[in-house]
């Protein structure tokens, strides 16, 4: 019997449009700044780009993928474009799936959508939705979504949703529409991305949202290897770590900061904490191109991942200053990880 093939590696950067409050620049110029540079990485040959949405926050955290995502696929001409995550609950799901038809379109078929619960009261609050409500709705989300890229005329009657007898048009590009992710953090979480057949953004505990879920997944009678498996983890190619690490390593502080602040409103029992003393690891990858070419590649490798993402900048730093050494990722690092990983895979 054939093994089945593992789907090709693809490298990219990630983006959430942030401004801290006191800095020296404006969002304005961080969406310029992070536009232009995935101009530069679709055309260094960067193979995909993410956007991560939430809502109310004093830095600008981008709320929307929407209008991000067609300005993306308006700039470039290969990168895939997904996100991790746009956040399931607070999406209508005709007028989303529209959105995400359109950009198919817009791209010739390069969208994908990774979809994560949600988790922030304060989001739901504003939004005048129950938290309570934010499986089923994304459940719901997930069904609809796929009726809506058919093709075909559909009523859905569900617990949050009522349609009767939709058509929506247009059909994206892609033949049964985009492909879907969904988040996982726990064993719900893995459970449900079993059931859905979705590919998986895993955090947290390897046991439980790696080994888990491929084991999960083969005895519904999936193919796990079938599935891509992403996650984001930052690269810095320098040649000189104590000049550039500090004021990343500043920012990404920050970044680390405002999640833990959510994760505290959220309180222990929320998705948004990621479950189990053990991580799989997320701290950047630092050094020359040599050593990040080995230690990225031993970390896909390790992992099974397909898709590995580094962040365009941190938040506290202006995009621009992260471009050039993103720039020796696309060119000098991302190849030789692809050739290894190939490899190792063969």
């Amino acid at each position: 019997m054939t093994a089945p093939s593992i789907p090709s590696l693809r490298l990219g950067v990630a983006h959430d449009f942030r401004c801290p409050p006191g800095s020296p620049f404006t969002l304005q110029d961080v969406y310029r700044q992070a536009l232009e540079q995935v101009r530069l990485l679709d055309e260094a040959g960067l193979d995909t780009v993410w956007f991560s949405e939430h809502h109310f926050l004093d830095d600008g955290y981008l709320p929307s993928v929407v209008p991000v995502a067609g300005a993306v696929a308006a700039l470039t001409k290969h990168m895939r474009i997904s996100t991790d995550v746009a956040l399931a609950p607070f999406q209508h799901p005709i007028r989303f799936a529209d959105d995400l038809a359109v950009l198919d379109q817009i791209s010739n078929g390069r969208m994908e959508i990774g979809l994560g619960l949600a988790y922030a009261p304060h989001e739901f609050r504003a939004f005048g939705i129950p938290l309570r409500n934010r499986v089923s709705l994304t459940e719901e989300l997930l069904q609809i979504l796929r009726l809506a890229w058919s093709g075909e005329r559909f009523t859905f009657r569900g617990k949050r949703y009522q349609f009767e007898d939709v058509r929506v048009t247009p059909h994206p590009v892609q033949e049964g529409g985009l492909p879907i992710w969904l988040a996982t953090t726990s064993a719900m979480s893995v459970e449900r991305a079993v059931r859905f057949g979705t590919n998986v953004l895993p955090q947290g505990d390897p046991k439980v949202v790696l080994d888990e879920w491929r084991t999960a997944a083969r005895a519904a009678g999936q193919v796990p290897e079938g599935r891509r498996v992403g996650i984001i983890r930052s690269v810095l190619v320098t040649d000189d770590p104590e000049r550039d690490w500090p004021p990343l390593r500043e920012a990404e502080r920050y970044r680390v900061s405002v999640y833990a602040k959510l994760g505290e409103e959220a309180g222990p029992d929320s998705a948004g904490n990621v479950i189990g003393k053990e991580r799989i690891p997320q701290r950047p990858i630092i050094g020359d191109v040599d050593s990040c070419v080995e230690q990225l590649t031993a970390f896909i490798l390790d992992n099974g991942f397909t898709d590995v993402i580094s962040w365009g900048y941190a938040p506290g730093l202006l995009p621009e200053a992260m471009t050039p050494g993103l720039l020796r990722y696309a060119t000098e690092v991302a190849p030789r990880v692809r050739e290894r990983v190939a490899a190792a895979r063969a």
